[in-house]
């Protein structure tokens, strides 16, 4: 028999996902089956596997050691325990928010990558009081993803709890999300962009149409902050959030983002880079603003925000 005691991690979660989670190699209709006939109980009381678990319930398998083994084995992944953690803007029981800088992965693209995700989860093993990270139950991961050469905030959830309601604001667009760009040309007035947008998969770029009706439709709001005669600093609400949307939409709007190796000017770059020593596009996620009525009450109503990277303040 193998017993789990429910966490503050795995809080929220239902008894038949918990137990999926558990018995990773096992098909769902099994892990039924084994709730149905009292094989997997909750509290020492038979369930139906829609319960919804709370920090203390207990849930014991009852299963032959290497029936359990057999349905429960994981590869165990390598942690980068000795990578520095980016800077920590915001810290809770159930969320991580770091100011991600460019060139770091959000998440892994290959087996031998080392990303953000990795980072966290290890720097968590490392605060814990089990160094060796027990995530057979939940695993930790990034809620939103940045461009690897794309600066700014990323929020990471610690929690089952965390995880639900972040990833569930972010696509549902309830969590307001502010970036800071440097672009080609001058912007005077405020912008709202709309359009549509095809991903190209097999090279990873995508297009920009102005007919809505293409493909995904986008809205980009644009807010110039300070205007030049060659360069503006805009400030970009991202209402829909679409693989590249903000690179490539302001691209076709006619202001690609200096530094934009794939969407931007090879000209202005060019120049950029012998000037100023920029090598990835000026793109920088600064601010997130969280609605008041959010399920995370630590997080309901504020508003939590970096200032723009060293190389912008250099630029502007």
């Amino acid at each position: 028999m193998k017993e789990y005691t429910i966490t503050k991690s795995d809080e929220g979660r239902r008894m038949d996902k918990f137990a999926m989670r558990i018995l990773s190699n096992a098909p769902s209709s099994f892990v039924y089956k084994m709730i149905r006939k009292k094989n997997i109980t909750l509290n020492d009381k038979k369930a139906s596997g829609n319960e919804v678990l709370s920090a203390g319930d207990k849930v014991k398998f009852y299963f032959a050691d290497d029936t359990f083994d057999r349905f429960s084995q994981r590869e165990e992944g390598i942690i980068p325990v000795d990578l520095t953690v980016p800077p920590i803007v915001y810290e809770d029981d159930d969320l991580i928010i770091v100011n991600k800088p460019a060139g770091m992965l959000s998440q892994k693209s290959s087996a031998d990558s080392v990303s953000l995700n990795e980072i966290l989860i290890a720097y968590i093993k490392s605060a814990s009081n089990d160094p060796a990270g027990n995530f057979d139950t939940f695993i930790p991961s990034v809620c939103n993803r940045l461009d690897r050469n794309t600066s700014g905030l990323v929020t990471f959830a610690k929690t089952y709890r965390g995880s639900k309601y972040i990833s569930g604001a972010f696509s549902g667009h309830t969590i307001k999300k502010y970036y800071r760009c440097i672009v080609k040309g001058c912007v005077k007035d405020d912008l709202n962009l709309t359009g549509s947008l095809i991903k190209d998969d097999v090279n990873n770029k995508v297009s920009i149409y102005s007919d809505e009706s293409t493909g995904k439709f986008i809205n980009t709001v644009v807010h110039p902050i300070r205007t030049g005669k060659d360069a503006s600093l805009l400030e970009i609400l991202l209402v829909t959030g679409k693989t590249h949307q903000i690179r490539a939409h302001l691209a076709f709007a006619g202001h690609p983002i200096i530094g934009d190796e794939k969407y931007g000017d090879r000209m202005i770059n060019s120049e950029y880079r012998k000037n100023f020593g920029i090598t990835h596009q000026m793109l920088s996620c600064v601010r997130m603003e969280f609605p008041f009525d959010f399920e995370l009450e630590n997080v309901a109503g504020k508003t939590i925000g970096i200032n723009e990277p060293k190389e912008f303040i250099k630029v502007i």
